[in-house]
């Protein structure tokens, strides 16, 4: 069967301007159909239900503020502030034990929130080191954020948080799914002191949000404060204690109430960013080999918001010279490794796109990295280690109605160099918002030529997350692919239960891929298998307890069998950890292993084969990982035990996990994120080593520009890379870099092969210009 044929870039994007077109018509005709709910009389500044629900009155203004952190306009003698936010840790439902006076103000063009941050201890304790702009690390400053829930879905909604030295992180969720921290809007923070605390005044403008315009407008609304120095999280609203921390932020879910919002219209909202590139290359992998070669180019994206919650982009002639080098692994495993995307055009707007993941967490967990995708951006303009130029793209997201709706289409022109075609992509994603918090959806991938140049390939999907109860989630998807000259064993399916509260915990799922079912738009690590997981949690907090915070205890089970019944993988596992007050974690985890190998493979780094056949072996690992807070965090994890018919041993020194860092804060603008590990295997037959050592150090010079190294080595590779970044944000949305990376094969001449490049692989020295046009 062949795949059904899609149009090409350029009447896809023509496409996707036309139902543009036909959306704002139907927004028009519909915007009084969808107008907010009747706002409740309007509270003095904030009432509270007895469960904890606030409800507060945003402030309208006369005049704008003068943004400057020092609060010292009349409104803030004039009107009463508000406060009274609530510990989610360590005493969850207790009052916050620092005081917060807050203020929500707007004006016809920005939203605003104010606050006085209270602290009894002196500023040497706060903990306040990062001005980069939207790093992680912030998250565990001292800090001040909101959310905004600009549709009152109890679903989505745009963050927006600053610490003390006035560095801003910003991010979208969609479905109280995954953040997407790469939705960079415009809007600015400035920050103050005060003898016994800080102040910060945010302005964020409307032309950076998507919302409904008229009177008595109602947006939900959720504040967090970390007083990181305590290991103390408090919000506006009562959040599940198993959200303790910052990640409780994104249950838009359990926000409170913002009222009063007499909402400016939002008029065209179109913003235009050309870029100019200016570079250097040589390349010595690709045929014919580059030697400082100077070029230029120009390109752009236009977006415009097609109604205020339907916004479609353009993008010509992309680039993506600014983007941090991907992070180097080793690979023990015999399936293919996972990158995440860093390019913000794919980044944006991604939650939308997510099959079978994202939601209301009824695809989370340690499923997950058998579980195919659908669409992974990165195979677009990106094929066999080369980068593809992308000449034109358009895509559009957003929600009409209780539809939410993504389109893409990008027009890749190929590159000989890499046996690349070229090759036109389409991506066709909708969903329904069904009940309170659960939705049903399709999607439907295509690329005009297949990954071996051959034919073409498609996927078509349907997905479900069901939210049964505040503690019970239950997800589906069922999906088929359609490749030239292939038939027959071609669907994936999978279903899924999970209930979760603070104390205790299980999952049950069950996963089948096709032998034959291949996402060539997306992503598959494993094929011809039906997985069966299983897994209990018991999580008790002790109480009277000064030192420890939280045990938890887990036990889960998995069994991978093939289409012909054969076992292929199982993984029985023990885990127990013990959370301290300080947030350091220390725990152990017992694995039992059985793996079949079809046929032989060779891990990374190895000499020798791993013949085929039946392996049993158990491994225990030990860690400590110390809190995010500290000057100095990360994890130290030492493992050993078996390793298929031999023995491993490892040490590694770095992040706990892909949602952590270690990091070493230097001064307060400089910081080092160090990473070490080291493996040894030693086997009948053959024994090696492997290393790999990766460092990231930034600087900032103020919330708007930074500078950062990452440098890497990976001894599997023999490959040693530099790339060194020089942004700055000069007008708001507008930005510079600088960037030079280099890869350089270092292995010693008897592991040399005749093809082998030695020394400089490649390198290129960027100079790219932005500027932002907004109408």
């Amino acid at each position: 069967m062949t795949a059904f044929p899609l149009p090409s870039s350029r009447s896809a994007v023509f496409a996707i301007a036309v139902a543009s077109l036909w959306a704002a018509s139907a927004h028009a005709q519909q915007n009084t159909a969808i107008a907010g709910p009747p706002a409740p009389v309007a509270p003095a500044v904030i009432t509270r239900t007895t469960s904890g629900q606030a409800t507060v009155r945003a402030i309208k203004l006369t005049a704008p503020l003068t943004v400057d952190g020092v609060l010292d306009e009349a409104i803030y003698t004039k009107e009463a502030a508000f406060g009274g936010l609530i510990q989610v840790a360590p005493d969850a439902g207790a009052p916050a034990t620092e005081r917060s006076d807050l203020w929500i103000t707007y004006d016809d063009r920005n939203i605003y929130l104010s606050c006085r941050c209270y602290e009894t201890a002196p500023p040497a304790e706060w903990i306040v080191n990062e001005l980069r702009r939207d790093t992680g690390g912030l998250r565990n400053n001292e800090h001040i954020g909101v959310l905004f829930d600009t549709f009152y879905d109890r679903r989505s909604g745009f963050a927006f948080y600053t610490n003390p030295l006035g560095a801003r992180a910003d991010y979208s969720i969609v479905d109280e799914g995954a953040s997407n921290t790469d939705w960079n809007p415009v809007w600015t923070s400035k920050t103050g002191r005060f003898d016994g605390g800080w102040t910060v005044e945010m302005a964020i403008p409307f032309k950076s949000l998507r919302y409904r315009a008229g009177p008595d407008q109602m947006w939900g609304m959720q504040i967090r404060r970390s007083v990181r120095h305590k290991n103390e999280w408090d919000y506006l609203t009562p959040v599940p204690r198993i959200l303790a921390g910052p990640q409780a932020l994104n249950r838009v879910s359990a926000g409170g109430t913002l009222v009063g919002l007499d909402l400016p219209e939002t008029g065209k909202n179109i913003e235009v960013k050309p870029y100019a590139v200016a570079r250097t290359t040589t390349d010595r992998v690709r045929t014919p080999q580059v030697t400082n070669s100077v070029g230029s180019e120009i390109g752009g994206d236009i977006k415009y918001a097609v109604t205020p919650n339907l916004t479609a982009d353009l993008t010509v002639n992309t680039d993506f010279a600014q983007v941090e080098a991907d992070e180097q692994q080793v690979n023990l495993t015999r399936f293919s490794l996972f990158f995440p995307e860093k390019r913000d055009f794919f980044l944006e707007g991604r939650g939308i796109f997510d099959f079978a993941r994202g939601g209301n967490g009824a695809f989370g967990g340690s499923g997950g990295a058998d579980t195919p995708q659908l669409f992974y951006t990165r195979r677009i303009g990106l094929d066999n280690g080369g980068v593809v130029p992308i000449n034109v793209g358009g895509r559009l997201t957003g929600k009409l109605g209780k539809f939410a709706v993504g389109l893409m289409n990008i027009g890749t022109s190929g590159d000989a160099a890499f046996k690349a075609e070229p090759t036109n992509f389409t991506v066709v994603r909708v969903k329904r918002d069904v009940l309170q918090r659960s939705s049903i959806g399709a999607m439907v991938t295509n690329r005009s030529v297949g990954a071996s140049g051959v034919g073409s390939n498609a996927v078509y999907g349907l997905d479900g997350a069901f939210l049964l109860s505040q503690a019970l989630t239950a997800g589906a998807y069922w999906a088929q692919s359609q490749t030239t000259g292939i038939t027959g064993d071609d669907q994936s399916y999978q279903g899924r239960l999970d209930y979760s509260v603070d104390n205790f915990g299980a999952k049950a799922e069950f996963l089948a891929v096709g032998r034959n079912f291949d996402p060539q738009v997306g992503f598959r690590r494993r094929s011809d298998i039906n997985r069966s997981f299983g897994e209990v949690r018991f999580s008790p907090r002790p109480a009277n307890q000064a030192v420890v915070r939280k045990f938890t205890a887990t036990a889960s089970g998995e069994y991978v069998e093939n289409g012909r019944g054969t076992v292929e993988t199982r993984v029985w596992r023990g885990h127990f950890d013990t959370e301290f007050a300080n947030s350091d974690v220390v725990g152990i985890d017992v694995t039992r292993n059985y793996e079949f190998l079809r046929v032989p493979f060779t891990p990374s780094g190895a000499p020798k084969a791993i013949a085929a056949g039946g392996y049993g072996f158990s491994d225990v690992a030990l860690s400590y990982a110390f809190g995010a807070q500290r000057r100095a965090s990360g994890t130290i994890r030492v493992q050993g035990g078996q390793f298929y018919d031999g023995t491993i041993r490892s040490i590694t020194i770095g992040p706990g996990n892909s949602f952590s860092t270690a990091r070493i804060a230097i001064l307060q603008r400089l910081a080092l994120e160090p990473t070490y590990s080291v493996t040894r295997i030693e086997r009948p037959t053959s024994s090696f080593t492997t290393q790999l050592a990766r460092a990231r150090v930034d600087y900032g010079f103020s919330p708007l520009m930074f500078a950062s190294g990452l440098v890497q080595y990976n001894s599997a590779d023999r490959a040693f890379s530099t790339n060194l970044r020089f942004r700055w944000e000069y007008a708001p949305g507008s930005e510079l870099f600088l960037v030079y990376t280099d890869e350089r094969d270092v292995r010693e001449d008897r592991y040399a092969t005749p093809t082998t490049v030695r020394g400089l692989k490649n390198r290129a020295v960027v100079v790219k210009i932005s500027r932002l046009f907004r109408y």
